[in-house]
């Protein structure tokens, strides 16, 4: 079994080592290997540009577990947004579940983005209008999936969540554990090979925190995903198989968490 590195040395820029992911993988893992050579990023500020991602390589196997952390500003929600194709790669090569990100455009990109990854957010990102389960059934309704697949597929996600009794309430009724519950089901919806989870506890409570982490690595490795976290929260990274810390563009081993 191959191992994240154990020293403190930095990797991903000017060409040093890449920072390798890996743990045990369930046995029906169908996660996607995530491989990252060379990638920068920049912003354009009233100082000037600003590099965020400079030459950072990643490869995190399938089914592995993954926690980013460092400084706020320090680009990781940029790395989440390029791996799961909301951003586009300026410059470097990167690989998801062998899609090239770099290349691919339109509805391919589309389709990556719908089939390919589900999203976690800190903020939730649920529609107030919308009960739990039609929070969770708009994924597949995007996706072309039938209305009786629809509900099943829901109602298979709220229980595996522990919100079968939750179904018809609105996000209005639920409490702040209750929400990123329902939004884990719904980042679930479409069997996604990769799960990018952002915050994911930020506005939660100790206790509620406990559960969220507990459900999200449970439904996680039980359907064999590749899930990749970021985090301020120390207890939330020490969870993880590898962590790694983002400074200055780059990734070093956490060793501290």
């Amino acid at each position: 079994m191959t191992t994240g590195p154990t020293s403190d040395a930095p990797f991903g820029a000017s060409g040093a080592g890449s920072t390798r992911a890996s743990g045990a993988v369930p046995a029906r893992a169908f996660g996607a290997v995530v491989e990252v050579r060379g990638l920068t990023h920049r912003f354009a500020t009233p100082d000037g540009t600003l590099t965020v991602l400079d030459g950072l390589d990643l490869a995190v196997e399938a089914g592995g577990y993954v926690a980013l952390t460092g400084r706020s500003g320090a680009g990781k929600s940029t790395l989440l947004s390029v791996l799961g194709g909301l951003e586009r790669p300026q410059d470097g090569q990167v690989r998801v579940g062998g899609h090239n990100l770099d290349t691919l455009r339109g509805d391919g990109l589309a389709a990556f983005r719908r089939t390919t990854v589900g999203f976690v957010f800190q903020h939730f990102g649920l529609l107030g209008a919308l009960t739990a389960t039609e929070n969770v059934e708009l994924a597949l309704t995007l996706a072309g999936t039938s209305r009786d697949r629809r509900r099943e597929r829901a109602a298979e996600l709220l229980d595996a969540v522990d919100l079968a009794g939750r179904a018809r309430h609105r996000p209005m009724a639920l409490s702040g554990g209750e929400l990123q519950r329902v939004a884990i089901a719904r980042a679930l919806a479409n069997e996604p090979r990769l799960v990018l989870a952002d915050e994911p506890t930020g506005n939660l409570d100790e206790d509620s925190t406990e559960r969220v982490l507990d459900l999200l690595g449970a439904v996680t490795a039980a359907r064999g995903c590749t899930l990749i976290v970021v985090t301020h929260n120390r207890a939330v990274a020490a969870r993880a198989r590898a962590r790694y810390r983002l400074d200055g563009g780059v990734l070093y081993p956490d060793l501290g968490a």
